[in-house]
């Protein structure tokens, strides 16, 4: 989270302002199939397969006029996800699920009927239709990967199953997005009581409009999370073919006191030719995650920094339910003084929970956490058994030297004089 610190940006502009279009589908190791560009922001209909997985089809951000909206998936994942291992979630759940929090999904709708979402998604006003109809399917997915619960206990699981969604569009129906859509689905979520807001689309302009949305927001103590950068750039506008270069901010993502979120795979590393920005706040898992569809029971696959916002949008709601004292401004610290040591530290759900807030009486002193050398994707686990695997071996060698020294001193050891 951001103090006001980061550079002037381009000036406000009030009229539609274009979101940066994907270019490619974004790979990691696990995704076999290379999807092709189109015109507009549309993938070829080939689905991805995820390695020893079912295949998924590939998740869409827009649709262009003529195209219907997105249908179910005729597949459905059934392995745990890597992003519950990757996160430490079966630890972090034993102490918050989201009770009580609600999160607003400010994107392209929210599925009210999903089987993931049922009966835990409210619609909120509308930017151009209604809020809980999802054409396009992106902020449904968003919304499972941060609230989401298991079809029949298997399967793609959001990081706050027990939270409520506020389902906010903040596009046009088909996903073109505008600063003043998005600006005023931020109002809405706010007003209508979010504790978390979840903002999916990075727009290249709208500095000014979209600060003061978050402002407003941020002054009705609701915790604002956006992905840094968009998910892919687009072509240059002179047709050459050749991918655009990264803007050193979008919007809202840079505002300030807005969490900023970009994505890792897997792997623990970002796909070749993931857009790059400075000032990032947290990292989550966004790279080749499954998730569900705007209707049935079906899941889709995608990639980027939108859906690592949505993670981290979940995790919000997890600190917020357990620690429900702290304002929005002190669970995004939470969130982000927890988290695993890195370039861009890395979300740790667990760590956040664990850790007593520096504003609860008798908190403890920060801990020290164990850097390791393992996958950045299992950090978190990793970094809780290292802690825990230095304090058993502290106990381990007290114990010796209590049995030992006496010993030794009984039969007339004495220390070596160095020669």
């Amino acid at each position: 989270m951001r103090a006001m610190r980061r550079p002037a940006g381009p000036s406000a502009s009030t009229g539609p302002t274009r979101a940066p279009r994907h270019s490619a589908v974004r790979t990691s190791g696990v995704l076999t199939a290379v999807l092709l560009l189109t015109a507009a922001p549309v993938f070829a209909a080939a689905p991805a397969r995820a390695a020893g997985q079912i295949e998924l089809p590939v998740l869409r951000t827009e649709l262009t006029g003529g195209e219907s909206c997105t249908g179910a998936s005729k597949h459905t994942a059934e392995a745990e996800p890597w992003t519950v291992d990757a996160l430490g979630l079966s630890r972090a759940w034993t102490l918050s699920r989201g009770e009580g929090v609600r999160i607003a999904v400010v994107d392209t709708g929210v599925g009210a009927d999903v089987p993931a979402l049922a009966g835990r998604v409210t619609a909120v006003g509308d930017g151009d239709g209604d809020g809980d109809v999802d054409c396009v399917g992106h902020g449904t997915f968003a919304a499972a990967l941060a609230a989401g619960a298991p079809l029949d206990g298997v399967g793609p699981v959001g990081v706050a199953p027990a939270a409520g969604v506020l389902a906010v569009r903040g596009t046009a129906e088909r996903g073109a997005v505008t600063v003043s859509l998005l600006a005023g689905a931020i109002r809405e979520a706010a007003d209508a009581g979010a504790g978390v807001i979840y903002v999916g689309p990075a727009l290249e302009g709208g500095k000014d409009e979209l600060t003061r949305a978050v402002a407003y927001a941020q002054g009705k103590d609701a915790l604002v999370v956006a992905p840094a950068a968009p998910d892919a750039l687009p072509e240059d506008e002179d047709e050459s073919g050749e991918t655009a270069a990264a803007q050193p901010w979008y919007w809202p993502g840079s505002a300030p006191g807005v969490l900023s979120v970009q994505d890792y795979g897997p792997e623990g590393t970002r796909p070749e030719g993931a857009p790059q920005v400075s000032g990032v706040d947290l990292a989550a898992p966004g790279d080749a995650v499954a998730g569900a569809g705007p209707r049935g029971r079906g899941h889709y696959i995608g990639s980027g920094s939108s859906l690592a916002a949505a993670h981290v949008a979940g995790a919000a709601a997890l600190v917020r339910a357990r620690f429900p004292e702290l304002s929005a401004t002190e669970a995004a610290r939470q969130l982000t003084a927890t988290a695993y040591p890195a370039d861009v530290p890395r979300l740790d759900p667990y760590a956040a929970l664990a850790t007593l807030p520096e504003s609860r009486p008798g908190s403890a002193p920060d801990p020290v956490p164990a850097r390791r050398h393992e996958p950045a994707s299992t950090a978190p686990r990793d970094r809780a058994l290292a802690v825990a695997g230095v304090g058993a071996g502290v106990v381990l060698l007290t114990l010796a030297a209590a049995v030992t020294v006496p010993r030794g001193r009984a039969r007339g050891w004495r220390a070596a004089d160095g020669s």
